[in-house]
């Protein structure tokens, strides 16, 4: 389907609360093109919630733009809000809270959301992170026309990102935006020089990702040392770090590198070697090298984890 426009301007919110918002911003506000004008933006001043958590004002006041601080208890003051700003678009990037009906239908030409996943699969919850945890080699940037269904609106710009055996989260969440960053320029000139293509999504196609909960991030070293790898690339920053349990405390694994074992006769959590390379640990299958942890002093050679 192809959506056609005559107008010559274009007036976009942008809602967001994390870094790829803030770079998604930044880039439309180096557009320069005549018609285009970012006429609000919304965010949150703080977050429980995002690890990547960054309030977009400073940008927006640097710029003029009016500011907007959400608060899910005065949804009636932000449809307000929104509806003054007269918008042709809004741009929703990087938002935990789904939208309802009212404020979908305020845009005149609607709500772009954004899913860093191959829509219509893998919808739902900590893409990034699960993409990492279930070893897949290739996930997509995803533009798409928001709905009141969670990621299930026609898609207008989908690009595939390979994801390499050496990419953590960073690397895999720097790759998306550098691609988002050239979509949303190209969805942008498409809306106010003529036409957006959009291409519904077969929902018999689609799988929904579950919220991840604290103990999705705990090592058991009774894992392979390959699941326990993706593992800690998932959760490495911008997010919260996977862990393991060392007697009392909790304790975050940045990095790891697997090391080819042949031990058989050894249980998995066992302390192996300690030099300055890391830390060497049997795992249910193979070994593990801890290059970047945060254990205490005092850890040796044949303690367990």
């Amino acid at each position: 389907m192809t959506y056609l426009s005559n107008t010559n301007r274009l007036r976009i919110v942008v809602m967001g609360c994390v870094d790829f918002s803030y770079t998604l911003l930044e880039t439309l506000l180096n557009l320069n093109i005549n018609g285009v004008s970012i006429v609000g933006v919304v965010t949150k001043s703080a977050s429980s919630f995002n690890s990547d958590f960054r309030n977009l004002s400073p940008i927006a006041e640097k710029h003029e733009i009016p500011v907007y601080f959400w608060d899910k208890f005065k949804q009636a003051d932000f449809n307000l809000w929104l509806k003054e700003m007269k918008p042709d678009l809004l741009y929703c990037f990087g938002w935990s809270n789904l939208l309802n009906e009212e404020i979908l239908q305020i845009p005149l030409r609607g709500t772009v959301g954004y899913h860093p996943a191959k829509l219509p699969q893998n919808r739902g919850r900590h893409p990034i992170i699960w993409s990492l945890v279930l070893g897949l080699t290739r996930t997509a940037s995803t533009f798409f026309m928001m709905s009141q269904d969670a990621d299930s609106g026609p898609i207008i710009s989908q690009v595939d990102v390979d994801i390499s055996e050496s990419d953590d989260a960073r690397l895999l969440y720097e790759s998306l935006k550098k691609v988002a960053c050239i979509q949303v320029v190209e969805i942008t000139k498409a809306f106010l020089y003529g036409s957006i293509e959009m291409r519904q999504q077969n929902s018999h196609s689609a799988n929904y990702w579950r919220k991840r909960t604290k103990e999705d991030g705990k090592i058991d070293w009774r894992m392979s040392a390959e699941n326990i790898r993706n593992l800690v690339r998932a959760l490495s920053r911008p997010y919260v770090g996977a862990h393991c349990q060392y007697g009392t405390s909790e304790v975050k694994i940045w990095k790891v590198q697997s090391v080819d074992c042949d031990l058989i006769n050894i249980e998995p959590g066992k302390v192996l070697k300690i030099d300055t390379t890391g830390i060497l640990v049997k795992c249910g299958v193979g070994a593990l090298n801890i290059i970047e942890h945060e254990f205490p002093s005092g850890l040796a050679v044949g303690d367990y984890l």
